[in-house]
């Protein structure tokens, strides 16, 4: 193989012409018999459960992403008992009066954002309208539909329902007042569905119906399946998992809040979910990584927004405790943020020394800037963020001997707790700080990154160097399954192709303890980062076809360590396959460079600078190259090519 610098730009065929999403549609020929036979349908923060029962009912749960309640049950654990419950609004049953047949199929139209429903003569369509939060249900004959409401403090009246929190409930969810309204003809069924802060402006706002527009809905759809996409031309089954995850994706990212790792808006019981209502930082960014590829960036924007709001109130609390400037994020925390007093004398526990959120959300942010160029942007979230992140770990820590930034005590993620210098915040800040300095003139931040100690790097069993997960002698007792020390791989890019130190990295992965695959695990970006192709093909085919067997839909992926419907596995294999084929740095774009040679595609993926790249692979060789704009066709390195 070779590597080479592409001096043009070769045009031909698009492969947008070629293939459709549509072909990678879900239809089924046998109904239910219940949710966990579910199709999953949305528009970004109004999502559906659909099913078929044996009688001909078509039922679906309604989530929305703000309809957090308070409610505690009787038997849940902790978690959900913390921060807030993100609760179903209710459950519909559409009754037509026609047995499914032997004709029944439910398809799920990718292109089109909706379901179809055939059972004997009658079609049932159902799509929740992608800029208005309106559920439509279209038929050719007379529909009836009921509320199945199982809450008996919910208020149902007449054709509208809603849940409104207790007065005495939390300040940041009391008197929250979520539901909806329906509206029927003989022939349609549309439900209005609204959250609101009050239930005075609940019941103002509900009467405020929007007009579905199809002819609209549609066309954000076919505008959504241009942005890119990944076909496989001989492996069905992994490019099935990457695009129905980036559907997924699509129909719970463009609400209020970011997307809940444990089953999104897509559970598939009524209000319970393991591991609650909080998010984790660490579950969550798997789902928001792959968005800067997939050119979905308008998704990465309510998981910025809902930090920013943070900010502050954090910022308070860090300057009651501690009495200096700065914030960070709690790695499990409601969506109000909020942080517990954790000086050097508070005991030791998996999340309470625990800083590194702040600073990989700054990586995060900083790469949608590259991409975006968003100048609003870096000027009101990025910079007031990583800033807060910064001052905080100045401030906050004290120096050694030599005047360097010493991190003690301080938790290498959940793996080690209160140790000395763990590598993915040393890491974390090496990489938000060089970073800093290309785009700000701001002098902490040179200041801060002469004092900042080096990775910690030892030898293994084999007498080769390796990445450590903190400094000095290594007896701390691991706590989970995490390798906290490739940290310096992905998220943090300190290590990678085209870097110094390509070896050391390769040896710590390894080496590395935790080997899992699926759900939160790390692998097969880390696998790709560092150009193992093979290794990143086994995690990522394993990522992308690891479908709950409980569940009948094919991207509602195994609990994992979380919680069915886990987005943690779909989010990682997205992430994994697409850097497999391209990886941007700086301004330089690698194709190819984790791509196994036996894997014959076509793609269109987002690189920095507001730039897209779409090409052909066949037998391992780069065979069609468009960059868009062309100016940008000098930037690009392909490890192999037919010409």
């Amino acid at each position: 193989m070779r590597t080479l610098l592409l001096p043009l730009l070769l045009v031909t065929a698009g492969a947008a012409a070629q293939h459709s999403p549509d072909a990678y549609s879900v239809d089924w020929t046998t109904p239910g018999p219940d949710s966990t036979a579910s199709m999953p349908l949305g528009n970004g923060d109004v999502g559906l459960n659909v099913w078929t029962e044996s009688n001909g009912d078509v039922c679906f749960y309604i989530g929305k992403t703000d309809a957090w309640g308070s409610q505690t049950e009787p038997g849940w654990d902790t978690w959900m008992k913390t921060g807030g419950v993100l609760m179903k609004l209710g459950k519909i049953r559409v009754h037509t009066g026609l047995p499914p047949g032997s004709s029944f199929h439910q398809t799920l139209r990718l292109t089109k954002g909706d379901i179809l429903i055939r059972q004997g003569m009658d079609t049932l369509r159902i799509w929740v309208d992608a800029n208005h939060p309106v559920i439509n249900v279209e038929s050719s004959t007379t529909l009836k539909a009921t509320l199945e409401d199982w809450r008996k403090e919910d208020t149902v009246q007449n054709n509208l329902w809603y849940h409104e929190n207790p007065s005495d409930a939390d300040p940041h969810l009391a008197g929250r007042t979520f539901g909806g309204a329906i509206r029927a003809t003989k022939h349609t069924v549309t439900i209005d569905v609204l959250t609101a802060p009050t239930r005075a402006i609940f019941l103002q706002e509900l009467s405020k119906t929007a007009k579905a527009n199809r002819a609209a809905h549609e066309a954000w759809w076919r505008r959504f399946w241009n942005r890119s996409w990944i076909y496989i031309k001989n492996d069905s089954a992994v490019t099935r998992g990457y695009i129905l995850q980036r559907f997924v994706t699509a129909c719970g990212g463009r609400g209020a809040y970011p997307i809940k790792f444990n089953g999104s808006i897509f559970t598939v019981s009524n209000d319970y979910r393991a591991w609650g209502g909080q998010y984790w930082f660490q579950n969550t960014r798997p789902m928001y990584w792959p968005l800067l590829q997939s050119g979905d960036h308008d998704m990465m924007r309510p998981l910025f927004g809902m930090y920013l709001h943070m900010l502050k109130p954090n910022e308070q609390q860090v300057n009651r405790y501690y009495h200096h400037a700065g914030a960070y994020f709690q790695e499990t925390a409601p969506f109000w943020g909020g942080l517990p007093y954790v000086g050097p004398e508070v005991e030791e526990s998996w999340t309470r020394h625990y800083f590194t959120p702040i600073l990989e959300l700054s990586m995060m942010m900083l790469d949608y800037y590259a991409y975006t160029g968003n100048k609003a942007f870096l000027r009101d979230t990025l910079l007031p963020i990583a800033k807060a992140g910064l001052t905080f770990f100045d401030r906050h820590f004290k120096r050694d001997s030599a005047g360097k930034l010493l991190l003690d005590p301080d938790n290498a993620i959940e793996q080690f707790w209160k140790v000395h210098d763990p590598a993915p915040d040393i890491a974390g800040l090496h990489a938000v700080l060089q970073r800093l300095i290309k785009i700000t003139d701001d002098p902490q931040y040179k200041r801060l990154y002469a004092e900042l100690p080096e990775l910690p790097v030892g030898i293994d069993k084999d007498g080769k160097p390796i990445l450590l997960p903190y400094t000095g002698p290594q007896t701390a007792k691991g706590r989970n399954l995490e390798n906290p020390e490739l940290y310096a791989v992905y998220p943090f890019r300190l290590f990678g192709l085209g870097k110094p130190n390509l070896d050391l990295a390769i040896n710590t992965f390894n080496a590395r303890k935790f080997t899992e695959p699926g759900c939160w695990v790390q692998d097969p970006i880390q696998a790709a980062y560092l150009g193992d192709a093979e290794t990143a093909r086994k995690y990522v085919s394993f990522n992308l076809t690891r479908k709950d067997p409980d569940l009948k839909f094919p991207a509602f992926w195994a609990t994992g360590h979380d919680y069915k419907p886990d987005e943690d596995n779909g989010g990682n294999g997205q992430n994994g396959l697409q850097l497999m084929l391209l990886q941007a740095e700086g301004k330089t774009i690698r194709l190819l460079e984790a791509w196994p040679a036996d894997w014959n595609a076509d793609f269109k993926l987002h690189a920095p600078g507001n730039t897209t790249v779409e090409g052909t692979v066949e037998d391992g060789k780069l065979k069609r190259l468009v960059v868009t704009p062309a100016s940008r066709r000098a930037d690009v390195i392909v490890k192999n090519a037919y010409f």
